[in-house]
């Protein structure tokens, strides 16, 4: 009976009407899977969405077409190779989510949608597990705090005690001149005590930058690369 989860429901690459609508339906099925399990806790496009859930539908067709080893290889070689011409750099998660729509489009194509429902159940859950566990993401609570000071004002050493006393942690990222040397930006990396006041910690900045330009702000996520 298990055996039968792994076995093809196709033969010698014949299939009749019923068997390409369970084979369109189970594509389309596991590609919303995979879309829905790739937006939780992920900054995802409807685009993205609707490129998931229609990949595998669209690979399993591409197979079917295709009879004979030979062909099979280079449609499959030409299906992967999609990911390089995408208009935007990837970041690992759109990668990982495309390259398991596009496996799951191979195994319907071939008949085994026991294998295609198995290994998109596995895969999914287990990246919704490690995105709702937040495993990896050591920059969780970080913020970006920029404060402008007088070209006249040493500001070494100025603010580390407000920071001790509203920060676990804080490191200088930038430094820079503005207005043709008249300012000085500062730009640092920090993490906020738990019930912390924003607005306390802005008026004591102020009061020793002259009452200047103060922001603390989310860190921006730079392009994740493989």
């Amino acid at each position: 009976m298990l055996n039968s989860v792994f076995t093809s429901i196709l033969a010698n690459g014949a299939f009749t009407g019923t068997q390409f609508a369970a084979l369109i339906i189970t594509s389309i099925l596991c590609g919303l899977f995979i879309a829905v399990a790739h937006s939780v806790k992920n900054r995802s496009t409807s685009s993205m969405f609707a490129t998931l859930t229609l990949l595998p539908t669209v690979v399993c067709v591409v197979i079917l077409l295709v009879n004979g080893n030979l062909g099979a290889g280079v449609a499959v070689a030409g299906a992967f190779s999609l990911v390089r011409f995408r208009s935007a750099p990837g970041r690992g998660r759109d990668i990982t989510s495309i390259f398991l729509a596009m496996t799951v489009g191979l195994a319907t194509g071939m008949g085994y949608l026991g294998v295609a429902v198995i290994v998109t159940a596995i895969v999914s859950m287990l990246r919704m597990l490690l995105s709702v566990s937040g495993l990896g993401n050591s920059g969780e609570g970080e913020r970006v705090l920029k404060i402008t000071v007088p070209e006249n004002l040493d500001f070494e050493g100025r603010f580390e005690d407000i920071f001790e006393r509203y920060f676990s942690s804080y490191e200088y990222e930038e430094v820079k001149t503005a207005s043709m040397g008249s300012l000085y930006k500062l730009t640092l990396r920090v993490t906020p005590l738990a019930g912390v006041s924003v607005k306390a910690l802005m008026d004591e900045i102020r009061t020793r930058n002259g009452n200047l330009d103060v922001s603390m702000g989310r860190v921006v996520e730079a392009p994740e690369s493989l």
